[in-house]
Parts: structure tokens; C-alpha cells; sequence
């Protein structure tokens, strides 16, 4: 008997191959985020259950990923305008060797807090496919929106759900 999990797997790579890297889906999804603890690039220890009483937005991340590298200035300027008001964005990179990601980070610099998955411990447990792979998390804990992938105009959907998230 094949898991479910296997048969979503499945079906997503079918998808990703039919239409190639441009592949990406936005869905409302509900559960308890997994918690995790991972160290930032600062060297602080950041634990997703602490930021309990905001709204999270997880971005998962890799420096060989090019919808990511398109991404990351937008959301920049997402957590810039709504950091202030009880939302934080944590950019989850998976890549195995730090280095790649410090290197892009030079490139395109972001304030936002990253953390570091070099074992893909934390995106195996969100059981995650593609990159880039973004999650929103409510203040009581719980997921509410998964994006996977990025086209352009996702970050209007991402501002749409944090405004609306941030109200409840």
C-alpha cells in the first residue's frame, strides 16, 4: 500500500516536471505548526513556539534555487512594513554548505532572521518537496496558508493573508 504522503509526493513532481520550474501551488491548509529550534545566522537560537502571539511567515530557501533568489527582495520589504506590527519572517535555508547561503545573502541582503537546515531536518518535518516553500503561521501556532514555489504576485497573496491573519 502506497502512503498518502508518497502519492502527494508523487503527484507534485508529476506537476513540476509537466510544467517546469514556473510550477507552484497556494493552498489554505490547517494543523500545528512543527516546532523547531534552529541557530540564525546571528548565532542565536530561534524556537518557532516563542514567537507564539505573532504571525509567522517560514520561508524555505536554497541558494541554487532561482524563483528564491527573485523572492527574497520582496520579501524583505514585507517584513520591513509589517515587522512592527506583530508579524516576523524566519527564511529557513536548506542548502548543505553554509557558505553558499552567506554568499548569496552578500548579494541580496535581508534583515529578516535566517536560520540554518543543513540537515533538512526541520523541512523533512513540514514534509516540504520544492524550493522555495513558504508557510504562515497564525499567532495561536497553528498553519493556515502553504505556498509552493514562487510566481510573481504571490507576495500580494502573502500580504493579503498576513493583513487578514493579523486581524483574527
Amino acid at each position: 500500500m502506497i502512503k498518502q504522503r508518497t502519492v502527494g509526493t508523487l503527484l507534485l513532481l508529476l506537476a513540476f516536471f509537466l510544467v517546469g520550474e514556473n510550477f507552484s501551488l497556494a493552498a489554505e491548509i490547517s494543523g500545528p505548526a512543527a516546532d523547531f529550534t534552529l541557530k540564525s545566522r546571528t548565532g542565536k537560537n530561534i524556537k518557532l513556539s516563542e514567537l507564539r502571539g505573532q504571525v509567522v511567515m517560514i520561508n524555505f530557501w536554497a541558494s541554487w534555487c532561482g524563483p528564491c533568489r527573485q523572492e527574497m527582495p520582496l520579501l524583505e520589504q514585507i517584513y520591513q512594513r509589517y515587522q512592527p506590527l506583530g508579524f516576523t519572517l524566519l527564511g529557513v535555508n536548506v542548502d548543505e554548505d553554509r557558505q553558499a547561503a552567506q554568499a548569496l545573502l552578500k548579494e541580496i541582503p535581508v534583515t529578516f532572521p535566517v536560520l540554518f537546515d543543513s540537515d533538512n531536518v526541520v523541512s523533512e518535518a513540514y514534509g516540504l518537496e520544492a524550493m522555495p516553500s513558504t508557510i504562515m503561521v497564525d499567532r495561536d501556532g497553528q498553519m493556515r496558508f502553504v505556498h509552493i514555489g514562487y510566481q510573481p504576485g504571490f507576495e500580494d497573496d502573502y500580504e493579503r493573508q498576513i493583513k487578514a491573519l493579523m486581524r483574527e
